[in-house]
């Protein structure tokens, strides 16, 4: 199996979220990617963050750990803070799917755009029973 990380970075009732081809019906999805041989997931996000936004992060608390059989993936998601960066500085070439747009979305606008009511639910409720492995990503409505 391979580790993906993602990070939440929420401000003022909106995510940061980036626009590039998925293998999902979203466009719109969570900052993050594959851990690297020799990082922590901590560094990872990190990294992930500062390529895909421009953004950079403070890794905080361990929101959920989901898995994804069919793609051999386990995700581990953190809440992150903005330290710095700037939005859409994305490092180009650093990811193999172009990134259209980076933006903070409104979490009210997350269904237009693809996103579960049980994911926006958990955004606005700020992620209770943080921590916890949550099985497939369908239980937070990814």
């Amino acid at each position: 199996m391979h580790t993906r990380v993602t990070g939440v970075v929420i401000e003022d009732g909106a995510i940061l979220l980036l626009d590039q081809d998925t293998d999902s019906k979203r466009s719109w999805s969570l900052p993050g990617g594959e851990v690297e041989d020799g990082e922590t997931l901590a560094e990872a996000l990190v990294r992930e963050m500062q390529e895909e936004t421009g953004v950079e992060v403070e890794v905080g608390r361990l929101l959920y750990l989901c898995d994804n059989v069919k793609a051999h993936v386990v995700h581990v998601t953190f809440e992150a803070r903005r330290i710095g960066g700037q939005i859409g500085a994305v490092t180009e070439g650093a990811d193999t799917r172009p990134i259209r747009q980076v933006a903070f979305v409104k979490l009210d606008d997350l269904p237009a755009l693809g996103f579960s009511e049980t994911f926006v639910k958990l955004c606005q409720e700020d992620f209770p029973g943080a921590g916890a492995y949550k099985g497939p990503k369908s239980a937070i409505g990814l």
